[in-house]
C-alpha cells in the first residue's frame, strides 16, 4: 500500500468529477433533484451534498502531495456511494440512478482505490 497515489491521474480524474458533481449540486440539476427525491432525502439536507462533494475534490487534490489523504478520501468515496447505493435499494428505486450514476461511481472509486493505492 502507498500513502500518496501512484499513478495521479486517477484520483485527478476523480477529483474532477467530485467537482463537476459538487457545482451541479449548488441548485440541484434536475436530474440530480429528481434522485434526492426518488430515495426521500429530505430537501433540508440537500445543501449539504455542495460543500461535501467539493471536500472531496479538495481531499483528493490535496492528497497528491499529503501522503493518506487521497486514500482516506477514496475510501470515504467508497463509503458514500455504498450508502447512496443502500438509500436507491431502501426507496426500491431500481432504475438509472442506481445502475448507472451510484454503483458506477462506486466501481470508478473503487477502482481509483485500488489501482492508485494498493497494487
Amino acid at each position: 500500500m502507498t500513502l500518496l497515489p501512484d499513478p495521479v491521474w486517477p484520483v485527478v480524474v476523480l477529483a474532477a468529477i467530485s467537482l463537476v458533481d459538487a457545482v451541479l449540486c449548488i441548485k440541484p440539476a434536475r436530474f440530480i433533484a429528481q434522485c434526492f427525491e426518488d430515495v426521500r432525502w429530505p430537501r433540508r439536507y440537500w445543501w449539504l451534498m455542495a460543500p461535501i462533494k467539493f471536500a472531496a475534490a479538495a481531499g483528493l487534490i490535496a492528497g497528491i502531495w499529503v501522503p493518506g489523504l487521497a486514500a482516506l478520501t477514496t475510501a470515504c468515496l467508497v463509503l458514500y456511494f455504498v450508502v447512496a447505493i443502500t438509500m436507491h435499494i431502501r426507496a426500491r428505486d431500481f432504475g438509472r440512478n442506481l445502475f448507472v450514476n451510484a454503483s458506477g461511481m462506486l466501481v470508478i472509486c473503487l477502482a481509483t482505490g485500488a489501482f492508485c493505492f494498493l497494487l
